[in-house]
């Protein structure tokens, strides 16, 4: 049985874990590992800590990141099934470690930020 207490995320902390363990998940994933890993090579360190900033720009308000992940994403040769994917394994990651408030703003910030990507690289939704 889990005797883990889950919390809203609130920190830093919390932050980091959920992008590490989130991100753990895709580069052992058979269909997110190639692209990620095909983009990112051994820079897994500098990546993991952008997209820290990212989130705790998104949830904590930190303004960390500054920057426009879209044009960096747009070139990807990504389709559908691996938004899916991506969503996928992103809100089984927030639901395996949080709860509450901005649990829940995570997961909707992931799915409209899907959308918008699918809609730029004009992949149905």
């Amino acid at each position: 049985m889990n005797n883990i207490i889950k919390h809203d995320i609130e920190t830093e902390e919390d932050i980091a874990n959920l992008v590490h363990t989130f991100y753990g998940k895709v580069r052992k994933d058979e269909l997110l590992a190639p692209v990620f890993n095909a983009v990112i090579k051994d820079n897994w360190d500098h990546h993991l800590q952008i997209m820290c900033n990212f989130w705790s720009t998104i949830l904590l308000y930190t303004r960390k990141y500054l920057s426009d992940p879209m044009q960096k994403h747009l070139p990807l040769p990504l389709e559908k099934v691996h938004f899916d994917k991506w969503l996928m394994l992103f809100e089984q990651t927030v639901s395996e470690l949080f709860t509450r408030k901005t649990a829940t703003e995570a997961t909707k910030r992931a799915n409209s930020i899907a959308r918008l990507m699918k809609s730029m690289k004009e992949i149905p939704l």
